[in-house]
């Protein structure tokens, strides 16, 4: 008989690769799921409608326990990863590609916010330079906007009609009671994954699946030239100054580096890697970043087929 080993996640998991247009996005994207085939190209809505790819977690743990159990076939957990359209200021009120790219980030488990941390005369800035913090903010608080108007019009229709049992009634006051302080919140210009709330709260307010209750990985994208070293890039510094006040997760990688590596045979990326001072790309890391960014728990199996 033929024997497998494989990882099995509890829930499946969408993470969504956003930014502003230009910041590699897609290259990022191709990189990640290898044959991807995201258009990346120097200028604003290359990408339109959501590019999709499912890439496999790297984890030594499923390599050993194939060798142990002698599997024949190894099948590792997976990602679903979403490249979304670049968004502008004022997406919220229609701009850009506007709604439709907001639609898209609502369907995701987890947000990646690909940020722009290096210089280069040749690819166009959407904004005309390269600005980490200003970019973060152009994101951020048009995913507060969405959420905000979500919120307040949510708090409307529950104002207009009374549930009566008394099941869905505390299930109501448990919604507003969320609505109210999240809608504060949002008001300061903080996301919703920043309020403080009680479990029955959390609850009442998931259908709504808000932007900013979403976890986030901010992913600087540097030059070639930093890769070994980013923390002397000082976008990357800042990067690493926001993450943590939005208490967030980050990773840096090399776009460019990374389309690069998937155009090499596998025995020479190792040799390419280390010419640039690293023995890791981060590829890796971000992806297994992104699992973890759910709080995910794997299950391993292993036996006859």
């Amino acid at each position: 008989n033929r024997r497998f080993s494989a990882a099995k996640i509890s829930m499946s998991l969408k993470a969504g690769i956003v930014g502003l247009p230009n910041v590699g996005k897609s290259t990022l994207f191709n990189a990640v799921v290898e044959n991807g085939k995201a258009q990346a190209a120097n200028f604003p809505f290359c990408t339109i409608e959501p590019n999709v790819g499912i890439v496999a977690v790297p984890d030594n743990r499923l390599s050993v326990l194939s060798q142990l159990s002698k599997s024949q076939r190894a099948v590792p957990a997976s990602i679903e990863f979403v490249d979304i359209a670049g968004l502008v200021k004022g997406a919220s009120q229609g701009e850009g590609l506007g709604n439709k790219f907001l639609s898209h980030i609502r369907e995701v488990d987890s947000i990646l916010q690909v940020v722009r941390c290096f210089e280069d005369d040749d690819i166009v800035h959407v904004n005309g330079k390269v600005d980490p913090k200003s970019d973060i903010d152009i994101i951020n608080l048009e995913l507060v906007f969405s959420d905000l108007d979500q919120v307040e019009k949510r708090m409307d229709k529950l104002k207009k009609g009374k549930a009566r049992d008394p099941q869905a009634k505390m299930k109501e006051e448990h919604e507003k009671s969320a609505l109210e302080k999240i809608r504060q919140a949002l008001m300061d210009g903080k996301p919703a994954r920043s309020v403080s709330l009680r479990d029955p709260e959390r609850d009442a307010v998931r259908h709504l699946c808000l932007l900013t209750m979403k976890p986030v990985i901010y992913v600087a994208n540097v030059a070639e030239a930093d890769l070994a070293e980013p923390k002397t890039n000082l976008h990357v510094k800042e990067v690493m100054k926001l993450a943590s006040e939005l208490q967030s997760g980050l990773i840096t990688v090399s776009a460019q580096v990374e389309a690069e590596l998937t155009e090499l045979p596998l025995d020479e990326r190792t040799e390419y890697l280390a010419s640039l001072g690293v023995t890791d790309s981060g590829l890796g890391n971000l992806i297994r970043a992104t699992y973890n960014l759910l709080g995910l728990r794997t299950y391993f199996t292993s036996g006859d087929k």
